[in-house]
């Protein structure tokens, strides 16, 4: 495993998770699958082969106990951190804001946001500490960083919010070689959107068909973010299905 990358990818048992795992191990990463259920990462190592190095660690990234838990295990199988992907996320019923429950609320908080901060922080110690110094951490921005979808609060104000983790991570990882950087994501074609292809609620209130994207334009994106020398780095991507409803949404 001599000078083979290092990556931890969260939310690795399905839909871009998965597909960046996947990618990365073709490119000859030794990888960490994170995310909620052993069974959904047992299919990713699966679909990645036999030869591949790598760990399934059944995570809820909202759970700090747990997120230490991910990085000891980390740090026990493998010598170093090269690359976090910050991917994990979950939405909230689209229901009126008020009537939202705080309990929903808090559990997009919690994965989204929170989840991504723990896991910038078990990648800072090990990244500042190891040999040599310094990585990269890309995080999930989703184009809901960017502008919000009708009734999706929670998940636009975490992925807004997320854009200010990754530069505030970007500033102070500068001095420790560790870049940071965020992929803005539009209607990739993964389970959470099959809903587009039936219609979803715009701006205006019709309801619409949107266009998706293959998934693996995604991998590749994240992966030409994460080859880069640590001397130059990818600030911001939007990768999204041309023709969806992004510019000039409503």
């Amino acid at each position: 495993m001599a000078n083979q990358p290092i990556a931890l990818v969260t939310g690795a048992g399905s839909g871009i998770g998965r597909a960046a795992a996947l990618a990365l191990v073709d490119a000859g990463y030794a990888v960490t699958l994170a995310g909620r259920r052993a069974a959904a990462l047992e299919e990713t190592a699966a679909m990645a082969g036999a030869q591949a190095h790598l760990l399934c660690a059944p995570t809820d990234v909202g759970d700090p106990a747990q997120v230490d838990a991910l990085f000891a295990a980390h740090a026990k199988r493998f010598d170093r951190l090269d690359l976090l992907f910050n991917n994990a996320g979950s939405g909230a019923p689209p229901v009126a804001l008020e009537d939202l429950s705080f309990a929903a609320w808090k559990r997009v908080v919690d994965v989204n946001l929170t989840g991504a901060f723990l896991c910038t922080q078990g990648a800072f110690r090990i990244m500042k500490a190891q040999t040599p110094r310094g990585g990269r951490i890309i995080n999930n921005g989703s184009i809901s960083a960017q502008s919000p979808r009708p009734n999706s609060a929670p998940y636009t104000a975490t992925k807004h919010a997320m854009t200010g983790l990754t530069k505030s991570t970007s500033l102070d990882g500068r001095a420790y070689d560790i870049a940071c950087g965020q992929i803005d994501i539009g209607n990739a074609a993964t389970d959470m959107v099959q809903a587009m292809s039936k219609g979803v609620m715009q701006a205006h209130g019709a309801v619409a068909i949107e266009p998706v994207m293959d998934v693996a334009h995604v991998a590749e994106a994240v992966l030409y973010m994460a080859g880069l020398p640590l001397s130059a780095n990818v600030q911001f991507m939007t990768v999204m299905a041309t023709k969806m409803p992004l510019i000039g949404r409503g």
